[in-house]
């Protein structure tokens, strides 16, 4: 009929990838010094910072930020970049992008919606897959970050392809892969967390009328989903972040990493770094889906 819009076609993965992987860098850029903030917190106390024992190097988002600017100068905010940019392009495109498309290939012929077990199951699914692909550049990314922090005050690499090279040579092709274990089960979580808690936080959104699909609902959907996000990641997140940055046989397992935590911090130490975390991950996601839905669009 005339004047009848024909309905909406949902782009193609392919669209979705690529866009995924650009909103990723996008938020990466933004928010990056916070994501760094965050690992110094959660490593503190494992490496000898600073020199004199019992005393507290960082403390609190502002404190961890200001002080890596008097000590080691402002890029050191930005210290491993290039491996989490090279994260993002892998990682992003795959959890964000495949998630509609593994959506709909585990959604039953016939049904009229998707069902939260099969959104968490999309969202397990890609998040697992895409670290198994992205690992080395997590590995990297966290070295680069806590390097500032060694009590030995020795940089470890010249640089990223340096750092892949250095730690392929000497840990072995398996070093790339540290900490897998907890990086899946943390990116499966997070994963479900975000995309989960944003799809259907949108749906909400939009079937209710309280908004349109526009850049508001965008925003609050995203807010949403990085703070479910932190609150259900945090602990696996710190162990994760500690197993990667240790040397080799600091610890037996990621399960030591976890014992010997819990024996030094007690439980409150699962949460070492939260706030920086939330406020990573909060403007991250916002910074991210708002670029992502843009993206999508213009392409």
């Amino acid at each position: 009929m005339v004047g009848l819009k024909p309905p909406e076609v949902p782009p193609p993965a392919a669209v979705k990838f690529v866009s995924a992987g650009m909103a990723g860098c996008i938020a990466d850029l933004c928010t990056f010094p916070l994501d760094t903030a965050k690992v110094r917190l959660q490593i503190q106390g494992e490496v000898r910072i600073p020199r004199t024992v019992g005393s507290v190097e960082y403390r609190g988002v502002l404190g961890t930020l200001s002080t890596m600017v008097r000590t080691e100068g402002a890029r050191s905010l930005y210290s491993g970049l290039a491996a989490g940019l090279q994260r993002q392009m892998s990682f992003a495109s795959i959890r964000i992008g495949l998630y509609d498309s593994v959506k709909q290939l585990y959604t039953p012929k016939g049904a009229e919606n998707t069902g939260m077990a099969t959104r968490l199951l999309a969202g397990c699914t890609t998040g697992a897959v895409a670290v198994a692909c992205a690992q080395p550049t997590d590995v990297v990314k966290v070295r680069f970050q806590a390097s500032g922090a060694q009590w030995d005050s020795a940089r470890r690499y010249s640089g990223t392809v340096d750092a892949y090279r250095t730690i392929a040579r000497e840990e072995g092709v398996r070093g790339l892969w540290r900490g897998k274990g907890p990086n899946i089960a943390r990116n499966a979580i997070i994963n479900c967390g975000e995309l989960v808690t944003y799809d259907l936080l949108k749906d909400a959104l939009l079937r209710a009328q309280l908004m349109t699909d526009n850049v508001p609902c965008h925003f609050v959907a995203a807010f949403g989903a990085g703070f479910c996000a932190t609150v259900v990641a945090s602990p696996v997140d710190v162990v994760k972040t500690r197993y990667m940055n240790a040397s080799p046989g600091q610890y037996r397992s990621a399960l030591s990493c976890l014992l010997a935590l819990l024996m030094q911090d007690g439980p409150a130490g699962l949460y070492k770094g939260f706030v920086p975390s939330f406020l990573r991950l909060g403007s991250w996601n916002v910074v991210m889906f708002v670029s992502y839905e843009q993206l999508q669009r213009l392409m």
